[in-house]
């Protein structure tokens, strides 16, 4: 995987083109223009849309501005989900460009985490990269790395730099042969009909006969109400693997 640039530089730079627009009920001094980005798939809304933030309290008056919350269709949009995940959760059969509502007002309490700073964002990425090291690792990996390695790993993400964030990604993607590779794969399989937002759980990389486990021999164990037997339905799940 590591030596697929290409591709991880086509997959780092997929973008989806989005139109934010402001709430009806907000209250504004004038009309507010809607604000269009393309946003990085990888990243997360609340890494990208401090112009959008900029945009629309020009409009408003201050008292009226709190913490603010994206929703798609009446459903708010979960800021620790990469943006890619959402939109393929969310709006994978809509037109583009994607149609996101603002909100400065009534934060959704029982739907949302709260996310006051950028702080808090890194300290959930580097969580899910530590928990997948662990997994594939040991953490053996991730602990040998020195902090300012773990501080490029973050500033790579947060500021769109594929070369920044990628010399130091490489050394958690490594599947060394010589130690039968990953303990195990890491991965997250996202459901968007049911009340159980994700699937995870234990699975190697290598079955016991020695052969290479594939993506459908894990659906095939790990969900295996998505495969038919003639071919996988697949419109209602997510996979990130890590």
């Amino acid at each position: 995987m590591t030596d697929d640039k290409d591709v991880l530089r086509d997959v780092w730079f997929g973008r989806i083109p989005t139109c934010f627009t402001l709430y009806q009920d907000e209250i504004t001094e004038r009309e507010a223009e809607p604000y269009y980005l393309l946003l990085p798939r990888i990243s997360y809304l609340t890494l990208v849309t401090d112009k959008v933030k900029k945009h629309f309290q020009k409009v408003m008056r201050q008292e009226e501005v709190s913490e603010i919350w994206f929703e798609y269709e009446g459903t708010p949009l979960k800021w620790h989900y990469p943006i890619g995940l959402l939109f393929d959760l969310h709006a994978s059969n809509t037109a583009l460009p994607w149609s996101i509502t603002v909100h400065f007002k009534n934060f959704p309490e029982k739907d949302l985490l709260h996310c006051h700073s950028k702080d808090v964002i890194e300290a959930h990425f580097m969580a899910c990269i530590k928990e997948a090291d662990a997994l594939k690792h040991k953490s053996q990996v991730i602990n040998e790395m020195q902090k300012k390695d773990h501080k490029q790993l973050w500033m790579g993400l947060q500021n769109d730099k594929f070369e920044q964030f990628w010399a130091i990604n490489r050394k958690l993607m490594e599947y060394p042969p010589e130690d039968n590779g990953f303990r195990y794969i890491p991965f997250r399989i996202y459901q968007a009909t049911t009340e159980r937002p994700f699937i995870q759980k234990l699975f190697r990389p290598i079955a016991s006969g020695g052969q290479l486990h594939t993506l459908g021999d894990l659906l095939k164990d790990v969900c295996p109400s998505a495969v038919a037997p003639e071919e996988m339905w697949l419109s209602n799940l997510r996979i990130d693997l890590r």
